[in-house]
């Protein structure tokens, strides 16, 4: 534990780091396709600059409590920090995409180390009792980073180039890393001979790396039909369900699944995959609904979000002290999950004629909602755990995030594509020659093409080819509609079984204090 000067030095370090690695899993997507044409590369392959940080992210997340055990906690911070530095600098001399997408994995395994090993080292600055806090300032950076990306990616591809959204992270990555070889205690790593579990290491890298390829490639090769997805599923499946078997039988595993045995952990756990997958959906999916059926630029679209964010930030130490004095962190949940469950409401109600003014409030509640589920879950989630445990569980809990927001961008990508096929045969069957809306309107195209000095024909032409667009806008404007209605009763199915936690909770309490005194 820390006091004054010293502590908040090291708050400002972790929360600068949590943030620079999670604002890169956000601010290429809005650069892809500038990227796409200096690289002389498709789209789809450029995808994999995004993919390939996803993967190396989950991969690491989970081993960095059994790493940083291992080397020393400041040691692996400090080399996660530098290696992040490092790659993000080769990422921005790459000369071609595939050495772009090798260098993006390294920063992601940098990267990936960062965020839980920053959790950990902020529980241990602050004592027990002021944990709520840290969860809330810890916070701070999960709610920053994703929002924030979009803006600055828009802002740097706008009035720089695509490699400073990579160069920038160089003087922050730089400056953290000294603050904390100057001011992280000295640690050490263990010395008690015990070997890596390989094994655990290969099992986690195949069995994460598959079910991420799947799950980022599955939409654009139309999943089952494409056999390397097949192979892949099945590969993650049994690799997966080894890792399992192996981690609960060797004796030095590389995850500790026994800390999921605090029933606890493991709620959270379940809880924080429905917050990932709600978290990043949201992200996901209004940025591509603004921009392609609002008509905002990626700076325009990022700067609506802002507002909420700077809300949730302003909000969560405020939600720590709530949960210091007492606060059942349940309460806060079931709120935080009915302000989501309102954002996809209001925003499944927008049109095109809608202006930004609309978007204020619904993003507002996302950001109180993202807030209201992160701080209490963050520390719900390692609130029953031994101190040495708690790195454990901390990782546990980040990967689960991470993978529900690798699960909710597929899923809610593929739910969009099914709804436009759906919604585009439901227009085209009120679009044709026997309609009297569809005459009127083509000919009013028409007579406004020729006013304008065209033929007959071209404006028939062109006329045709502007009512396919209008359909196209239309189809796409309600598949987003029907992917934000989704996500607010994904969210509302949420606030019952929190309350039956809260139930299951009370009734355990009792049995669990008896258990206590007679060990006594």
């Amino acid at each position: 534990m820390e006091t004054g000067f010293r502590k908040w030095i090291i708050v400002i370090t972790i929360i600068t780091s949590t943030i620079i690695e999670l604002i890169d899993t956000t601010i290429v997507n809005v650069s892809i396709n500038t990227m796409s044409g200096n690289l002389g590369a498709s789209l789809e392959d450029t995808a994999w600059v995004i993919t390939s940080y996803a993967i190396a992210n989950v991969i690491i997340i989970p081993m960095t409590s059994f790493l940083a055990e291992k080397i020393g906690r400041k040691q692996y911070y400090i080399g996660s920090i530098l290696l992040f530095t490092l790659a993000s600098a080769m990422c921005g001399f790459s000369t071609n995409l595939w050495e772009l997408v090798a260098f993006r994995f390294i920063q992601g395994v940098g990267g990936g180390a960062l965020l839980s090993t920053s959790q950990a080292i902020l529980f241990e600055t602050f004592p027990p009792k002021e944990r709520g806090m840290a969860s809330g300032i810890f916070s701070l950076g999960i709610i920053i980073g994703p929002s924030i990306g979009p803006v600055m990616g828009g802002y740097i591809v706008d009035n720089l180039s695509w490699q400073w959204i990579f160069y920038v992270n160089i003087p922050i990555g730089l400056m953290a890393a000294l603050l904390s070889f100057i001011y992280l205690r000295p640690t050490k790593g263990a010395a008690d001979g015990r070997r890596i579990d390989w094994r655990g290491i290969f099992l986690l890298a195949v069995g994460v790396g598959a079910l991420q390829v799947v799950l980022e490639r599955g939409e654009t090769d139309d999943w089952f039909a494409a056999t390397y997805i097949i192979v892949l599923s099945v590969v993650s499946a049994i690799a997966l369900i080894l890792l399992v078997w192996w981690e609960l039988t060797t004796a030095y595993p590389v995850i500790n699944f026994r800390v999921l045995k605090s029933a606890t952990l493991s709620i959270s756990a379940v809880m924080t995959f429905v917050l990932g997958f709600g978290l990043f959906s949201a992200v996901f999916v209004f940025p591509l609904y603004a921009q392609r059926i609002i008509g905002y630029s990626a700076f325009q679209t990022g700067t609506m979000l802002l507002p909420g964010t700077l809300m949730a930030a302003m909000i969560s130490p405020f939600l720590g002290r709530m949960l210091q004095s007492g606060l059942r962190p349940q309460y806060l949940i079931i709120t935080g999950f009915l302000f989501s469950a309102i954002f996809g409401f209001f925003m499944s109600k927008s049109n095109l004629a809608t202006g930004s003014a609309y978007f204020f409030i619904p993003l507002i509640f996302r950001g109180l909602g993202a807030a209201l589920l992160i701080v209490p879950l963050t520390a719900l989630a390692v609130s029953e755990l031994k101190p040495q445990d708690i790195p454990q569980g901390a990782a546990l809990n980040n990967m689960m995030r991470q993978m529900g927001g690798s699960f909710g961008i597929a899923l809610i990508n593929t739910y969009i594509s099914n709804r436009a096929a759906v919604n585009r045969t439901a227009l085209v069957a009120h679009v044709t020659a026997a309609d009297p809306a569809t005459q009127m309107r083509l000919q009013g195209f028409v007579g406004n093409l020729m006013a304008h000095g065209a033929t007959y024909l071209r404006a028939m032409q062109q006329a045709i080819g502007g009512l396919e667009n209008t359909v196209v806008r239309q189809t796409f404007l309600l598949s987003y509609m029907d992917a934000f209605l989704l996500l607010a009763l994904m969210n509302a199915f949420c606030i019952p079984l929190v309350i039956l936690t809260i139930k299951k909770r009370k009734a355990g309490a009792a049995p669990q204090k008896q258990v206590v005194v007679s060990d006594h």
